[in-house]
């Protein structure tokens, strides 16, 4: 996939996962834009390594559970590269704590950081991929989204990411007749996260950044333009 006058945004790309995303797409030939929250220093170097291996990249901070926020990111990205044609919704809080322990505040921080974040990134973003007629978008979900059972200590998150699938398929139908595709990555158990406390977990089961980044750059390409609405999940047989 060489994508040389494309471009993408990558949310959440200051470290893990978003910054794994955003190498790969950097290394297919995409100028990736890095958005951070908190993270500048470690943002501004994804942006270093990118630009030392050749490629085109630029860091931008916004807190886009704020509409107005993320609505400046893209317009901002937009100026700096001429456009945006991927979007990678990769933010997202995570949070462990029994139900029926849970305040109104953890609900909304859940709904305002997974959900509400992407789609204030995807409505911004529409335009411009509408005027182009070809884009892709990517949201980052959760192995188990479409397991509508019980979630009793993460809650508010199984929640919102659920939330995230139906607003990737509404998105994906209205979209397809401009040229954009909308779907969703959803990982299961990563090195380097939290595991289940007496999780047993099968083999090969227990994936890796590198993974997710590589399912992300196949569906931002062209070879996946007949690939809309789906929930692409890379979990080994994780809850299988």
């Amino acid at each position: 996939m060489n994508q040389d006058k494309r471009t993408a945004l990558v949310t959440g790309a200051g470290r893990g996962m978003g910054r794994e995303i955003a190498l790969r797409l950097a290394d297919r030939g995409l100028a990736t834009a890095v958005h951070y929250l908190h993270s500048r220093e470690k943002a501004e170097g994804v942006v270093e390594e990118i630009v030392r291996k050749g490629g085109r990249g630029a860091a931008f901070g916004a807190d886009l559970t704020d509409e107005l926020q993320a609505a400046n990111l893209i317009a901002l990205v937009e100026k700096e590269f001429g456009g945006i044609d991927i979007l990678v919704n990769n933010v997202g809080p995570f949070l462990v704590k029994r139900w029926d322990e849970l305040e109104g505040k953890d609900w909304d921080a859940m709904f305002r950081g997974v959900l509400e974040s992407a789609f204030f990134c995807l409505k911004a973003a529409l335009s411009g991929m509408r005027n182009r007629k070809w884009g892709r978008i990517i949201n980052i979900g959760y192995s188990r989204a479409e397991n509508l059972g019980s979630f009793p200590t993460v809650t508010p998150y199984a929640v919102s990411k659920a939330g995230l699938l139906i607003l990737t398929r509404t998105a994906a139908v209205s979209e397809v007749a401009n040229g954009i595709t909308v779907n969703m990555v959803s990982p299961g158990l990563m090195e380097g996260g939290a595991l289940p406390a007496g999780a047993k977990v099968p083999a090969g089961s227990i994936g890796t950044f590198a993974d997710i980044a590589e399912a992300v750059a196949f569906l931002a390409s062209d070879g996946a333009s007949a690939i809309t609405g789906t929930n692409l999940i890379v979990a080994g047989a994780w809850k299988m």
